[in-house]
Order: C-alpha cells, then structure tokens, then sequence
C-alpha cells in the first residue's frame, strides 16, 4: 500500500492545496468518500485528509481524483466558481463519432448539473443495448425530430416539447425513430462520471 493509500498526512501542506476543492466537487455531485476512493485507487481516509489539507497527493493521484470528478487538472486548483459564466455558440466540447454528436451545455468544472445536446442521424442512437450511469435524475426532451427513449423494458417515442425523466441508474438508451436529425436535450443532475465520456473524438462545439 503506497503513503497515499495509507493516508500519510504532511505537515505543511501547499499553497494552494486543492483538497478544499475536491470535497466541494465531491459533495456538488453526491460522490461518497468511499466512491471516491475507489474510483482513485485510495483509502477514505486519504480522501477525508486530503480535503481537510492535511495530506498531500502525487501528480499521478490528482489526475486520477480529476478523471474521477470529470474536471481537467487545472480545475482542481480554481477555488471558487464565478459568479456566473457564458460560453458562446461554437466553444461548448463535442464529442463526435458516425451518426451522433454530443454537446456539452455546461462548461467544466461541473458542479450541480450537467446539460448536454445529443443529435443523432437517421437509425443512430445511444447505442443497442440500455446503459446506466451513476444514480443521479436525468431529464430529457426532443427539440427536433422524432426519439424512441428505452426506460427500463418500456418503449416511448418522443416529439418535439415531450419529454422523460427516470434514474440514470435504470437501463436507458435514446434513438433517433424518424427521418432527418434528431435533436435532444439532456439534463442530468447531479453530473455522473461516465456521462463525459462518451464517443471516441473530441471536436470543436456548433
């Protein structure tokens, strides 16, 4: 087990020790301790030590503690959050791949929400087979086109203004059930891990 693992505390940490950050990233998301740990390959009480600034970490544990909350190295040490923020048409990231694209409405570093628009090609959708993320309440509506959205073993198909809400933990897939692009807003709160990740390229925003 390496010193982090353990939970070795220093005696002075850092300027600008980010583990303040990460427990207010942690509790935005409804991320546990123990989940935390898991996901950084860590105990819970380097964790809890870390964020009260009595641990330091390695480079190589920030960027897994970054990875894990869906935020790049350098939000770890942004300590307070603007009072608000503007990103305009073309800025959001995208991840593309054949028939989908997806855009990311909420700038990171996420905190109590993530929002993202989904267009999908004729046929194209999420993907076969239902998946799951996290447990978090995750919100959807069609802006265009026409969606057939899987809940579970249910089967709705979706117009422009209908929408859907279920667990992120319950199989859920979306797919386009009409002619031209469909278009759909997504809304997950709070943001889950996987959600960021989706599709292999990364491209500038519309």
């Amino acid at each position: 087990m390496t010193t982090e693992q353990a939970g070795a505390t220093t005696p002075d940490p850092p300027p600008g020790n980010p583990g303040p950050r990460v427990r207010q990233l942690r509790t935005d998301r409804g991320v546990g301790l123990r989940e935390l740990a898991s996901l950084t390959d860590t105990t819970p009480s380097f964790i809890s030590q870390f964020e009260r600034g009595e641990s330091g970490a390695s480079i190589a544990t920030l960027v897994r503690i970054a990875e894990a909350l869906g935020i790049n190295l350098a939000d770890l040490f942004t300590q307070q959050s603007p009072a608000g923020r503007v990103t305009r048409l073309g800025r959001h990231p995208a991840i593309q791949s054949p028939g989908y694209r997806k855009i990311l409405l909420t700038p990171p570093p996420l905190q109590a929400i993530e929002a993202y628009r989904l267009e999908f090609e004729e046929g194209e959708g999420t993907g076969e087979e239902p998946y799951t993320h996290g447990d978090a309440q995750e919100f959807v509506t069609v802006v265009d086109g026409a969606v057939e959205v899987t809940i579970d073993e249910d089967k709705h198909v979706l117009g422009p203004g209908d929408t859907a809400e279920y667990r992120t933990s319950t199989p859920h897939s979306l797919r386009n059930a009409g002619t031209g692009t469909a278009v759909v807003l997504v809304i997950t709160s709070p943001p889950t891990v996987t959600t960021l990740d989706i599709g292999p390229q990364i491209v500038p925003g519309t």
